[in-house]
């Protein structure tokens, strides 16, 4: 992690409540930050010099800026389609080369946490984990590597709810076609009415299986990411922690 890099106001006060809370002081650091003014943002050094002012380790305000640098305090993103969750994504910025030790350890991980054995490929200074929709892509980056967390859940869903949607427009069809036959006895709706029920029904499961899938898998990538980057840590003696 570059101590040149510029942290911008919103990562300023993620920095300083997280080095905080780690340090269990998190009480007046916003307006001890923007005291300093922050438009043109503030150095790790600077913002160590605050951590100090108000009682902060400077090892954990260097720990909390290596979190936000790398996007580990960054929420994981979605995709949605329809308001739905389809994709999930993480990318964790490590700042320095990641040896092929580091890299068997993450893909340890994720064997682990997915509970799949997935299939290794390299091209180059590329490498990748996949698995089926899941992918773990290690990419070169200017200051080192980066892992690429994504998965998706697209194309089933697509054809799911355009299935369900179907399914209530051809009961709706079917049931105008009847009324405008005359009378039409209440048993013979039946029929169409199990047909849209069954439709709704279909909707409804994909509404309530995609966001705790979403959920699932946000966590699990936020786990991931948490590992791969504990290696790069900051001990409280000023020493690095060792792969």
């Amino acid at each position: 992690m570059s101590n040149n890099r510029r942290y911008n106001e919103r990562e300023i006060l993620l920095i300083l409540e997280q080095a905080g809370a780690a340090h269990e002081r998190a009480q007046d650091m916003p307006s001890a930050a923007l005291q300093v003014g922050t438009h043109d943002g503030l150095t790790l050094a600077q913002l160590q010099e605050i951590g100090v002012e108000v009682g902060i380790d400077p090892i954990f305000v260097a720990n909390a800026a290596h979190a936000v640098a790398s996007g580990l305090l960054v929420p994981t993103q979605q995709r949605t389609w329809l308001g739905l969750p389809i994709g999930i994504a993480r990318t964790v910025d490590f700042g320095r080369n990641v040896s092929d030790a580091e890299w068997d350890r993450i893909v340890v991980t994720l064997r682990e946490t997915f509970d799949a054995r997935g299939k290794l490929q390299r091209d180059g200074t590329f490498r990748q984990w996949t698995n089926g929709n899941l992918q773990a892509l290690l990419e070169p980056t200017a200051s080192g590597h980066q892992l690429r967390l994504s998965t998706r859940k697209g194309n089933i869903t697509a054809r799911a709810v355009l299935g369900g949607a179907a399914v209530i427009g051809a009961s709706i069809m079917w049931l105008g076609i009847m009324m405008r036959g005359g009378d039409v006895a209440a048993g013979a709706l039946f029929m169409p009415a199990i047909f849209g029920a069954l439709g709704i029904g279909q909707l409804l499961a994909i509404g309530l299986q995609l966001p705790r899938w979403a959920r699932t898998r946000a966590s699990q990538m936020e786990t991931i990411a948490a590992r791969a980057l504990d290696a790069n840590r900051l001990l409280p003696d000023g020493t690095a922690s060792q792969p």
